[in-house]
């Protein structure tokens, strides 16, 4: 965990290197900006159209921040603190510059600085890529917790992959997705150092076999593996403003030798670098497309790679500081395992603590279950994931039979507390006996774990009477819930310039640290004065929005327009769909003539679909057929617009959450876990639209349900309702719905193309819809009319908008963060001087 971390080297040793800070002026910046350029990059010449600009800015400020990182460490290391391992397989950072420049309070002498060269600050920051390590609401949560623990104090350290390239980069032809490569390490990554000297031996295949030690104890050896390299590379983690600078340690992976130099002699090239690819692939890309079997399998390798170079890394440097004796290691650290990606490392240490250090089962066991921590982020049983037996024993055979003692155990622990009860035993199994035999990740996780939590407080219900029913009767202390949040810091502070000197000048800036400081805002609701600059600050940040889309679709925006806005994943539970019908019903009402008297109103839809993931795409070719159709018509001229905004990222939405007056959160109630981007749109001031699903309860509890459109049958109702779910008299008995199937039927949104969305079409007409898209139909157009008379007047809806930010303050990372503190980390803050 320390980022100096060598064998040598200690607190006293480095103390004398580091005798005062590099001044923050912009005189300072610029020196040492124009020693990078010159010196390091050796360019001559001042240009932005390349990198190299980014680059030396990045390395200059880095230099402050590597200051502050060893301080931290250094702290850390005296301290000889308590310390929690995030394991994530996603880490969505988005642009790291203004960040940390934020975070440095240097944004104006960095931009004092580039004046003095004829450059804009802003100009520098767009050269920099999104990182790839990340796809959606999983990965930038995860991204917004390290901020809030770093801002906080609190000694975490990330764990990752550095995946060579992200999910893909999407843009549209004929309204089709297509997934292009997204190489985002090209220009290189100036934040990472590689920690080579740290590399890891990660082991795949082979066989075990029983030997006898040294001191007669018979013990099962791992043998004839193929090993992998996991490489580290650091990247710094900035807190607001305090001195703490943490980790993240993304694993990248290499051949253990570079190629068989026999084989390449004898022209066999092929052969010869065969081992390196098939190492390098395990890092290649983010969520390689698991319809492969080929694919299946490079994810669970890429799992394993994660949990055992963290854990190999985690005890080396616990044996670095303290010797081979494991004592006391259990109180020094926690392991939160990030949904049930990382649950591999519950075996895998205890294959480490067994095989590597010598441990006894009860005691490696103890060890694991008291520092192991489990949160689950999905309700979709699809969505847990399991491995086949078969691929689990040729590739990890030693953690197979690591996993069927566990469950051996466990399943012990169930019949004498349920004696009998074979059914129970079936469904708590770590192996699903049903069909192809296959191990049961998120239950490895229940089990190994101290902690088990959901991320909202319907999440956490529903996890416990329904998921994890079974587990929950065994183990009620296990379970319980931590509401999610988003860094106010990127996500208002930063991303809303505007917005952020509006509040600051209202209740002073104490807020960018104490989100609920925001409550205050209350007070001003009837200041004249106040709601005046409100209403131009997002004035300001809509025409920011409408330039953005414009600049990306073509599609011109009037800004005096509703900005309706649903971004996230494109997956049909979050019913992208249930959005697309409502955009019909009001296109066919305008052609009607029944359009006059309509809220001017623009639909903005963005998102990515997974690659393998047909029904997804199909709906993402909907939706921009749809737009295509309503914006060529003459009739909706300044009264509709639809926009599939492509390519959606989180420097996208650091723009659109700022601009958007409704939110779209939407999804079939009991689908959602939680949700992030509600909290970004509600932070910003916009009004959400949504079913009582994941933190939307939370949400709507805080600002009040006369400030929030809510619409559909909730989790209850749709168990009721299921058994005799009948879509097509729903369709029939509604003149509105009834139209809008006819027009999408009629082929209208698909004349060059016949028949290309009639799947689509069908899926919300099968009484078999898990989504109940047709069940919420009529409830979402009359929310939608409800919206439409408050936008109407421009007083209450102000009214709303500062309502929804003066709420927010429960969803701050921030809070969230120190829930996990309080109730299952149990760290010491560090303060830095």
């Amino acid at each position: 965990m320390n980022v100096l971390n060598e064998p040598e080297s200690g607190p006293g040793k480095l103390e004398f290197l580091q005798k005062s800070h590099l001044a923050m002026d912009a005189d300072a910046l610029l020196s040492d900006l124009s020693h990078y350029y010159t010196r390091m990059l050796g360019r001559r010449t001042l240009r932005t159209d390349t990198p190299f600009l980014y680059q030396a800015l990045v390395h200059a400020v880095r230099d402050r921040l590597m200051e502050r990182w060893n301080d931290t460490n250094i702290e850390l290391e005296r301290e000889g603190a308590r310390r929690a391992c995030y394991l994530s397989m996603e880490f969505l950072m988005g642009r790291l510059l203004h960040n940390a420049l934020f975070s440095l309070d240097c944004v104006n002498a960095s931009d004092e600085a580039l004046q003095a060269l004829g450059v804009e600050l802003g100009q520098v920051e767009a050269a920099e890529q999104d990182a790839g390590l990340g796809n959606g609401g999983l990965g930038r949560l995860a991204a917004c917790f390290l901020d809030s623990c770093a801002t906080l104090g609190l000694p975490v350290i990330g764990y990752g992959l550095r995946y060579q390239y992200g999910m893909f980069r999407q843009h549209m032809e004929n309204g089709y997705q297509v997934e292009d490569p997204d190489p985002w390490l090209r220009d290189g990554f100036p934040w990472e150092i590689e920690r080579i000297e740290l590399a890891r031996t990660i082991r795949f295949g082979g066989r075990t076999t029983s030997v006898t030690d040294a001191e007669g104890r018979r013990r099962r050896v791992w043998v004839e593996t193929r090993d992998v390299l996991a490489i580290p590379y650091d990247v710094p983690i900035p807190g607001y403003r305090n001195g703490v600078v943490n980790t993240l340690r993304l694993w990248s992976a290499e051949a253990t030798n570079e190629f068989d130099l026999e084989e390449f002699n004898a022209g066999s090239y092929t052969e010869a670098v065969e081992a390196k690819n098939a190492a390098e692939n395990i890092s290649m890309v983010l969520y390689p497309n698991t319809a492969t079997e080929s694919g299946h399998e490079l994810r669970l390798r890429q799992q394993y790679f994660l949990a055992s170079a963290s854990l190999q890394d985690i005890l080396a440097d616990w044996q670095r500081r303290h010797g081979p004796d494991l004592e006391g290691f259990a109180d020094k650290h926690c392991f939160q395992l990030n949904d049930t990606h990382p649950a591999v490392a519950v075996a895998e240490l205890m294959r480490l603590l067994m095989d590597v250090h010598g441990m006894g089962w009860n005691e490696a066991w103890e060890i694991t279950r008291s520092t192991m921590a489990y949160t689950n982020h999905t309700l979709l049983p699809e969505a847990l994931e399991t491995w086949p037996v078969a691929m689990f024993e040729r590739l990890l055979p030693r953690l197979l039979e690591i996993i069927y003692e566990i469950n051996a155990r466990f399943l012990d622990e169930v019949s004498i507390r349920w004696p009998g009860d074979n059914a129970r035993l079936a469904r708590m199994s770590l192996i699903d006996e049903n069909g192809q035999r296959s191990v049961r990740m998120a239950y490895l996780a229940i089990v190994g774990s101290f902690s088990v939590n959901g991320v909202a407080a319907l999440h956490s219900r529903l996890l416990r009477e329904g998921l994890f029913r079974d587990f929950a009767e065994l183990w009620p202390e296990k379970f319980n819930n931590k509401t999610n949040g988003v860094t106010q810091r990127r996500w208002l502070a930063a991303c809303n310039p505007e917005l952020n000197a509006v509040i600051t000048d209202a209740i002073g800036e104490g807020w960018v640290t104490d989100l609920e400081q925001l409550d205050r805002l209350r007070q001003q609701v009837e200041n004249t004065a106040f709601r005046d600059a409100w209403q131009s600050s997002r004035q300001a940040n809509k025409a920011r929005l409408a330039a953005l889309v414009q600049s990306r679709t073509g599609v011109t925006l009037d800004t005096q327009m509703l900005f309706d806005v649903q971004v996230k994943r494109i997956h049909e539970y979050k019913r992208q769909l249930l959005n697309v019908l409502h955009a019909v019903h009001l296109y066919d009402r305008i052609r009607r003539g029944d359009g006059d008297d309509l809220v001017p109103r623009a639909i903005i839809i963005g998102g990515k679909a997974a690659p393998g993931y047909v029904m997804a795409k199909a709906i993402i070719k909907l939706v921009s057929d749809v737009a295509q159709t309503i914006n060529g018509d003459p009739a909706t001229a300044g009264k509709l617009r639809v926009i599939f905004y492509p390519d959606y990222n989180v420097t996208a939405m650091e723009a659109i959450c700022t601009g958007a007056d409704l939110s779209e959160q939407i999804s079939t109630a009991g689908k959602e876990a939680s949700g992030t981007g509600n909290m970004k749109f509600m932070m910003n001031g916009a009004v959400t639209i949504g079913t009582l699903d994941g933190a939307n309860v939370e949400i709507r509890d805080a600002v009040g349900k006369e400030n929030f459109f809510l619409f559909g049958h909730t989790v209850e109702e749709i168990a009721e309702i299921r058994p005799a779910y009948d879509p097509a008299a729903i369709i029939a008995g509604d003149e509105d719905f009834r139209r809008v199937v006819d027009l999408l039927q009629s082929g209208h949104f698909c004349r060059h193309e016949p028949g290309v969305h009639d799947a689509v079409v069908a899926s919300f007409q099968q009484p078999g819809d898990p989504w109940m898209t047709a069940a919420d139909f009529r409830g979402f157009v009359d929310a939608q009319q409800a919206v439409e008379a408050a936008f109407r007047d421009s007083g209450r809806w102000t009214t709303m908008s500062i309502l929804n930010t003066a709420c927010s303050g429960r969803f701050s990372t921030d809070r969230t963060m120190r829930d996990y503190n309080d109730d299952i980390w149990r760290l010491e803050p560090v303060k830095m001087a």
